[in-house]
C-alpha cells in the first residue's frame, strides 16, 4: 500500500509539472509568435513594397516555408541520436533575432535572406519543442494539452501583428514594427533558458505511463501507418493557400485598406486559438477522424480567399486561421499516438518536412496560378482538397487494421 500510495504522489507531481511545463512552454512560444507571426502578417505587403511581384512573393514564402521544414529533419534526427532537445531547441529560437533586422533591409532579395534564415530558425527549434511537449502532453491527452499550447501560442500569434498595424497606422511604414520585435525575440531565448532549467529532461515525464502505449514497434524505424498519415498532411496542405498570397491579393486589389491586413492576420490567430481547444478536446473524444476537419475547412477557403468582397475575404481569413488552429494541434497530437518515444523526434522530422514541401509546392503554384487566373488557383485548390478526402479515407482504414 505504501509503495502504491508512493507512485499515486509521483504521478501526481508528474501531472502538476507537465502541465506547468506546458504553460511555461506556451510562454516562450506566444513571445515568439510574437515576434515571427507579427512578421508573417506583413511579409507579403513588405516584399511587395520593396519591388517583389506576385510569383517572388509565393517563391521566397514557399521556399522559405519548405526550408522552415525540411531542416526539421536533421534537427529530429540529430535529437534523437543526441537527445540534446534543449541545446538545438535554444539555437532555433536564437535566429529569431533575424526578424528586428528586417527594418534594415532596403531591397528584397536582403528581406527574402532574413525570412528564410527566420523560418530556417523554427526548423532547427521544432522537433526538439513538438518532441518535448508530446512527453508532457501524455499527462493530459495529446489533443488537450497540444490544443493548450496551440492556445498560448497563438496569444502572441495575435499580438504581434496589431503592433504592425500600430506601425503602419502610426508612421505609415512597416519599420518600426520590426524594430519593436527586439523585445519579444530576446525574451522568448531568456524564458527558455528558465524553463530548461525547471525541467532539463521532460522525457521523464511521459516514462511508466501503460496508457501511452504506442502501435509502433520499438524496433521499427516507424510504422506504415506513418507513411500513410504523411501522404494525408502532405495532399491537404498542398492545397492550403498561404496567408502570404492572401494578403497580397488583398493588398493588390486593395480590398482593404493595407493598415487592416496585419490586423485581419491578428483576428485569424484568435480564432486559432478557439479553435486549437475545441480541435483538442474533439481529437481526445473522437481520435483520428476529426482530422476530417483540415481539408472541410480548407475547401471554402478556395472560392472566398481570393475574392473581390471584403466580406467574403474576411471569412475567407476566419477559415484560415481554424485550419491553422487545427494543423497545429491535432496533426502533431497524431504523430505522437502513431510513434513511440524511441524515434518520435525523428518522426517530426520527416512529418514537419513532408509539411514544409506541402507548403512550397503551395506557395509556388497558387504565386504563379493568381498571376494567370483567380479561377485556375481556385480549380487548384479544389482538386487537391478532394484528393485530401481520399487520402483520409485510406489512412482511416489503415488506423483500424493497427
Amino acid at each position: 500500500m505504501k509503495i502504491q500510495g508512493e507512485k499515486s504522489i509521483e504521478a501526481i507531481n508528474k501531472k502538476k509539472l507537465a502541465i506547468q511545463f506546458i504553460l511555461l512552454f506556451g510562454v516562450i512560444s506566444a513571445f515568439g509568435d510574437i515576434t515571427y507571426e507579427g512578421a508573417q502578417s506583413v511579409y507579403g505587403p513588405y516584399l511587395g513594397y520593396l519591388g517583389a511581384s506576385a510569383s517572388t512573393v509565393g517563391i521566397v514564402t514557399g521556399f522559405g516555408g519548405f526550408l522552415g521544414y525540411a531542416l526539421r529533419l536533421v534537427s529530429g534526427y540529430f535529437i534523437d541520436r543526441t537527445q540534446k532537445y534543449w541545446f538545438i531547441t535554444i539555437l532555433g529560437y536564437s535566429l529569431l533575432v533575424t526578424v528586428p533586422l528586417l527594418a534594415i533591409a532596403g531591397h528584397w532579395p536582403i528581406a527574402a535572406l532574413f525570412i528564410i534564415m527566420e523560418r530556417s530558425g523554427k526548423a532547427i527549434r521544432s522537433p526538439g519543442k513538438d518532441t518535448m511537449l508530446s512527453h508532457a502532453t501524455k499527462q493530459l491527452g495529446t489533443g488537450f494539452g497540444f490544443g493548450l499550447h496551440e492556445a498560448l501560442d497563438q496569444i502572441g500569434a495575435f499580438i504581434g501583428p496589431l503592433i504592425f498595424t500600430a506601425s503602419l497606422a502610426l508612421t505609415g511604414g512597416f519599420k518600426q514594427g520590426f524594430r519593436v520585435m527586439w523585445i519579444p525575440a530576446i525574451l522568448t531565448v531568456v524564458i527558455a533558458f528558465y524553463v530548461r532549467h525547471k525541467v532539463p529532461e521532460p522525457k521523464m515525464l511521459e516514462e511508466n505511463l501503460p496508457e501511452t502505449e504506442s502501435p509502433t514497434n520499438p524496433q521499427e524505424s516507424l510504422p506504415k501507418v506513418f507513411w500513410v498519415y504523411a501522404v494525408f498532411t502532405f495532399v491537404s496542405v498542398m492545397g492550403f493557400a498561404n496567408y502570404q498570397i492572401i494578403s497580397y491579393h488583398l493588398l493588390v486589389q486593395k480590398v482593404i485598406p493595407e493598415a487592416q491586413i496585419p490586423t485581419l492576420y491578428a483576428v485569424a490567430m484568435a480564432i486559432a486559438a478557439v479553435t486549437a481547444l475545441i480541435i483538442g478536446k474533439t481529437y481526445d473524444k473522437i481520435g483520428f477522424s476529426s482530422l476530417i476537419a483540415v481539408p472541410m475547412l480548407t475547401l471554402p477557403i478556395a472560392f472566398l480567399g481570393f475574392s473581390k468582397n471584403s466580406l467574403f475575404v474576411i471569412i475567407a481569413v476566419l477559415l484560415w486561421g481554424a485550419v491553422i488552429g487545427t494543423q497545429e494541434t491535432i496533426m502533431r497530437a497524431a504523430i505522437a499516438d502513431i510513434t513511440c518515444i524511441s524515434n518520435r523526434g525523428k518522426a517530426y522530422g520527416i512529418f514537419n518536412t513532408i509539411y514544409g514541401l506541402a507548403l512550397l509546392i503551395s506557395g509556388v503554384a497558387m504565386g504563379f496560378l493568381y498571376q494567370y487566373s483567380i479561377p485556375s488557383l481556385t480549380a487548384y485548390i479544389v482538386i487537391i482538397e478532394l484528393l485530401a478526402f481520399i487520402a483520409f479515407v485510406v489512412f482511416k482504414k489503415n488506423i483500424c487494421k493497427t
